[in-house]
């Protein structure tokens, strides 16, 4: 078959990585299934392990491929997840900010890494099991058709089922990625993706979809206390707004913006957490409304679309409405954003995506 036609498909043992490998080699496909191995042998082996490499999930990927007839191999790409994903997410939380490690890990490893072993094994696209779609418009900027890419511009678009899109943690994708992505989910609504399954036989067809961070047992703080023990910030001060101390803390990782867990404080008003400093280990205190702003600034931005000023639609977490608000300000990666309403919690280290109606224009990384 012609290896144009060849496409390697991120198979991590759900319903939906199972169903798009389906229905891409009913597309007449030159299919082949990959889980990726994301962490060591010993985790791997834990029956109960939420990541994405734990015994069960290789099995049903195994069985969902061998039932549909496709080839199958597992790629151990740990120490590549170990370096863009966990040292990045440890990372985060000890500087004082709230990291997304899908979204690093769709840029760096489904998307990435993956897409270099796609070459080798001369696929020409890669696909996984995302709620969203891909699609372009005709482009004639002179810049790309020199640099050797296709003469069009590609996009992310929302799924149709928008109760499970996942156009949010795709908007780090480049041209050169986008342009050999395939989403075959992202068209149906996730009952419909069940039905198929279960129409095929694929044992998988029930299976609950996975929650929050694969590789995070038992709260993130435990990970990143058993991660890097010798670097953790030990005891420091609750601050209010004006600086003055209120109590103390077991280490300013433990927080993030927005929280009310974890504060001691007696107060008949509730205390929520306002700001991190992790150079001085402090957790800035405030009232609720504190928690409230027309504006933030995101930097590293990447534009899907051509940059822009104006009016957008903007997400600052994968579950978040879109907002309308207005770019301001564009200075190479960094753009200053103002909402048109109030918004909670906009939280340094997370994720603002814009968007031009379902399209995702780009997004970046709140400061």
């Amino acid at each position: 078959m012609n290896p144009k036609n060849r496409v390697i498909v991120a198979m991590s043992g759900g319903v939906d990585s199972s169903v798009a490998a389906w229905l891409l080699k009913e597309a007449g496909h030159d299919v082949i299934g990959v889980t990726i191995k994301t962490w060591g042998d010993d985790e791997c082996r834990d029956e109960k392990s939420k990541g994405c490499c734990s015994l069960r999930d290789i099995d049903d990927a195994r069985a969902v491929a061998r039932k549909i007839g496709i080839p199958y191999y597992v790629m151990d790409l740990s120490d590549n997840f170990r370096e863009k994903v966990i040292d990045y997410f440890v990372d985060e939380y000890l500087n004082g900010r709230t990291p997304n490690p899908c979204i690093e890990c769709n840029r760096h490893i489904k998307f990435g890494v993956l897409l270099k072993k796609a070459d080798e094994l001369n696929a020409q696209y890669i696909a996984t099991g995302h709620y969203a779609r891909v699609g372009s418009d005709p482009c004639g900027q002179p810049e790309v058709i020199h640099r050797g890419l296709t003469p069009k511009r590609y996009f992310i678009r929302e799924g149709v089922d928008l109760s499970k899109d996942q156009s949010y943690v795709l908007f780090g994708l480049t041209q050169e990625q986008l342009s050999r992505t395939l989403l075959p989910v992202g068209e149906l609504h996730k009952k419909d993706v069940r039905a198929v399954a279960e129409r095929l036989g694929l044992r998988v067809f029930d299976k609950p979809d996975s929650q929050e961070i694969c590789f995070v047992k038992s709260g993130y703080g435990n990970f990143v206390k058993s991660y890097a023990p010798d670097r953790l910030p030990g005891e420091g001060a609750f601050v209010d707004e004006k600086g003055e101390i209120l109590g103390r803390h077991e280490g300013s990782h433990l927080y993030t913006v927005g929280q009310r867990k974890r504060i001691t404080i007696q107060n008949p008003h509730p205390y929520f957490v306002t700001g991190i400093d992790a150079e001085k280990n402090t957790v800035v205190l405030g009232r609720e409304e504190s928690l409230f702003t027309h504006d933030m600034t995101v930097h590293r931005v990447n534009w899907i679309l051509s940059p822009r000023l104006g009016e957008v639609s903007v997400k600052i977490r994968s579950r978040h409405e879109k907002a309308p608000a207005d770019i301001t300000g564009i200075d190479k990666d960094l753009v200053h954003i103002r909402f048109k309403d109030l918004q909670k919690a906009v939280t340094p280290g997370q994720a603002a995506v814009f968007y031009d109606g379902d399209k995702v224009a780009g997004g970046g990384w709140i400061l």
